[in-house]
């Protein structure tokens, strides 16, 4: 049977009202969180130093994807059967053995270390959203890296599985030293009131999850738009359609370059073969077809690597042209 960690193996201070003050919460988190997951590892990977995360470089610096676990939804979302013809689209999913019940996507969490700065994009589910997500902290904890570590936090768009990880158990922030960045389009997007009216019904709770926790960053949040430099050699790319605001980001270090794609291309398959199916997980579907044919037009010319949230781990690969259609390629 597995146990937890104690709490009396951690060493707890408390304000004079007998509660953990706002430090040593975050400390409390991350050190059980670090605990729990080491006991999940043999014995020989720990004394081998082993971390979760998939480190590359970019020019002189260093790129980290870190899981934040995975979650799982019926495929008819991400391919709806008024997508195509139930002809093609049946053949097309026995033909790449997709199973036409569930869709079980990874969620990757880039990170990157360049000179004084440590930039996480998205900070995953958290704890409220789904059981088999929200493992970020783990995943830092086991690389070294502290959640006051990183100095800069930005957002591809404000879903679930993207931000809700912003607040941790204590719902105070979960990485409270740093600035953080996000589309104004996306920000005021999700603050109208009016959204919550127009959006579909079962994404409702996405509303609330972002109004409860947007006013948490309010005063030190700042807001870019498509084009913008958002940190030195951060710079914002529209790839709007999955949401209103949704950005990817290129990433340059010197002659070398990737790109950060979040949603824009969801599944490693459907994504690049099929482009120009709609997908049930994009809030403006035409949009986002028009936005992926792009991207991937302009990402197999360049050959320049992409991260992508939902591809397989650690999501790291090119996209290649073939014959009338795209691939998603897997790289070191």
């Amino acid at each position: 049977m597995t146990s937890l960690v104690p709490v009396s193996d951690v060493a707890i201070q408390t304000d004079c009202s007998g509660s953990l003050s706002s430090l040593e919460r975050r400390r409390f988190l991350t050190t059980s969180a670090a605990g729990v997951a080491a006991m999940a590892l043999p014995a020989a990977l720990l004394a081998a130093g082993s971390e979760s995360a998939s480190r590359h470089t970019l020019g002189d610096s260093e790129l980290l994807v870190v899981s934040d676990g995975y979650f799982q939804i019926p495929l008819n979302v991400l391919v709806p059967e008024s997508a195509t013809s139930k002809e093609e689209r049946e053949a097309f999913l026995t033909a790449n053995n997709l199973s036409d019940e569930t869709f079980k996507p990874d969620c990757n969490i880039t990170l990157w270390r360049s000179g004084e700065k440590l930039v996480l994009f998205d900070t995953g589910s958290g704890s409220q959203f789904v059981a088999t997500a929200g493992k970020l902290l783990d995943g830092l904890a086991e690389s070294g890296i502290e959640a006051t570590d990183i100095t800069d936090v930005v957002f591809t768009h404000a879903h679930p599985d993207h931000m809700w990880g912003l607040i941790d158990d204590f719902d105070e922030l979960t990485f409270p030293e740093a600035a953080y960045h996000m589309s104004a389009t996306e920000w005021n997007y999700w603050l109208a009131d009016s959204t919550i009216d127009t959006i579909p019904g079962n994404r409702k709770t996405f509303v609330v999850g972002a109004q409860n926790r947007f006013p948490l960053i309010e005063e030190r949040v700042q807001l870019f738009s498509a084009g913008d430099e958002v940190l030195p050699g951060v710079e914002a790319v529209d790839t709007q359609g999955h949401t209103p605001g949704h950005t990817s980001f290129a990433l340059h270090q010197g002659t070398d370059s990737i790109l950060v794609v979040g949603d824009a291309l969801a599944h490693s398959v459907v994504s690049f073969e099929k482009p120009n199916w709609p997908s049930g997980t994009d809030q403006d579907p035409e949009t986002a077809k028009a936005t992926r044919l792009k991207l991937l037009d302009r990402l197999a010319h360049e050959q320049s690597r992409i991260v992508g949230f939902h591809l397989p781990y650690p999501g790291l690969g090119r996209v290649e042209r073939k014959d009338s259609y795209y691939q998603f390629a897997l790289v070191d």
